[in-house]
C-alpha cells in the first residue's frame, strides 16, 4: 500500500480515495491473478473507508463481507477540524524507537503497549538515511526494549486497565542503536589519504561526539500527514451510505455507540449491518482489545458460515 511500510509508487503523495482504493483492487488480483478465494475486506479508521470504497467498485467477483473499525462519517468530519491541531502539537521527532512507543502510549494513541511496540514503529523512519523504521528492526540495526511504559494501559483480553513498568528507566538508545551512532560519529576528517584512521583527536572529543549524537532526534514520521489535507474530506464524505449499499454481510466495531450516526442508527435497526462496541478500547480497537476482536471477528466468519467452528479449540 501507498505510504506504508516500504512501498514507493511514482506518486506517493496521490492519496486520494479512489487511487488508494485502487491500490487494493490491484494488489488482490496481483495475489490472485486467476480466481480468488472468498474474500473479507477489514479495515481500520482511513482504512476502513477504503475498505469500503473498494467494496462499492463492485470488481472483487468473490467479495464475501466487510468488517470496519472505529471509523463512521459524521464523527470522522468532525473530528477533522482539529486535526491540524493536533498535527502540529504532537512531537515531530524523537530520539529513538523506546521513546516514540512509550510517546503513543502516553498520549493514548494506542494503549495496549505490546501492540505498540510492533506497530507503532511502522509510522517513523530515520532522519538521516529515510529508512523506515520496521525496515531497521527486520535488519537487526535497531532493537525495542523488552521494558514497557508505566502507564495506564488496557489490558489485551478483557479492557481492564492496568500499569505496567517503565520504559524511560532504560536507556532511550538501544546497544545496536549505540553501534550505529558510535560508527557514525567518526569524523571523516581525521582519515588520511591512504584511508587509514587518525589517532590524533582524544578520546573527550570523541565521547563528546557519541553524546551530541544520542541528544540528536533520530526518527521523523514516515508520512507527513498534513500533506494529506486535501484528501481529508473526500476518504469520509458519504461513508455511511456508502457502507449501508453493500449488499455483503456487514461488521461494524466501535469504540463507543456515540461514535453511530443517524444513517448508521437507522441502518442497525433495520438489521443492514451488525455492530459490536468494544468499552475501555481507544480508536485503535484492534490493538488495544486483540483477543476480543479476534473472537468477535470469528463469530461473524462462522454467523455467516465462511467457516465452520472448531470443536477441538
Amino acid at each position: 500500500m501507498r505510504g506504508h511500510g516500504d512501498t514507493k509508487c511514482l506518486n506517493d503523495n496521490d492519496l486520494s480515495i479512489d487511487t488508494l482504493s485502487k491500490d487494493v483492487i490491484k494488489i488482490i488480483f496481483a495475489m490472485y491473478p486467476m480466481e480468488a478465494p472468498p474474500i473479507i475486506l477489514v479495515g481500520h479508521s482511513m482504512g476502513g473507508a477504503v475498505a469500503v470504497h473498494v467494496a462499492c467498485k463492485r470488481t472483487i467477483p468473490s467479495l464475501a463481507g466487510l468488517v470496519v473499525i472505529d471509523v463512521v462519517e459524521g464523527s470522522a468530519l468532525s473530528s477533522l477540524r482539529g486535526m491540524t491541531a493536533f498535527l502540529r502539537s504532537r512531537p515531530q521527532n524523537f530520539r529513538s524507537l523506546p521513546q516514540a512507543i512509550e510517546w503513543s502510549v502516553r498520549s493514548l494513541q494506542i494503549r495496549n503497549v505490546n501492540s505498540a511496540r510492533i506497530s507503532f514503529p511502522g509510522q517513523l523512519k530515520r532522519i538521516t538515511t529515510g529508512q523506515t523504521a520496521t525496515s531497521e528492526l527486520d535488519d537487526g540495526v535497531a532493537v525495542i526494549s523488552q521494558i514497557v511504559p508505566s502507564v495506564p494501559i488496557t489490558s489485551a483480553s478483557d479492557g481492564r486497565v492496568s500499569s505496567v513498568g517503565r520504559l524511560s528507566s532504560q536507556p532511550l538508545v538501544e546497544d545496536s542503536e549505540m553501534d550505529d551512532v558510535r560508527n557514525s560519529a567518526i569524523d571523516t576528517s581525521f582519515v588520511d589519504s591512504q584511508g587509514r584512521l587518525g589517532t590524533d583527536h582524544n578520546s573527550t572529543t570523541h565521547s563528546s561526539s557519541i553524546s551530541c549524537q544520542l541528544n540528536r532526534p533520530q526518527y521523523t514520521w514516515r508520512v507527513d500527514l498534513i500533506k494529506t489535507q486535501p484528501f481529508w474530506q473526500e476518504w469520509f464524505s458519504g461513508l455511511s451510505k456508502l457502507f449501508l449499499s453493500i449488499p455483503e454481510p456487514k461488521l461494524l466495531l466501535l469504540a463507543d455507540a456515540d461514535r453511530l450516526d443517524k444513517d448508521l442508527m437507522i441502518g442497525q435497526m433495520q438489521g443492514k449491518f451488525q455492530v459490536q462496541l468494544f468499552p475501555r478500547t481507544g480508536h485503535a480497537v484492534q490493538e488495544d482489545a486483540p483477543d476480543r476482536v479476534a473472537e468477535c471477528l470469528a463469530r461473524f466468519l462462522v454467523r455467516n458460515r465462511f467457516t465452520e467452528a472448531r470443536s477441538d479449540l
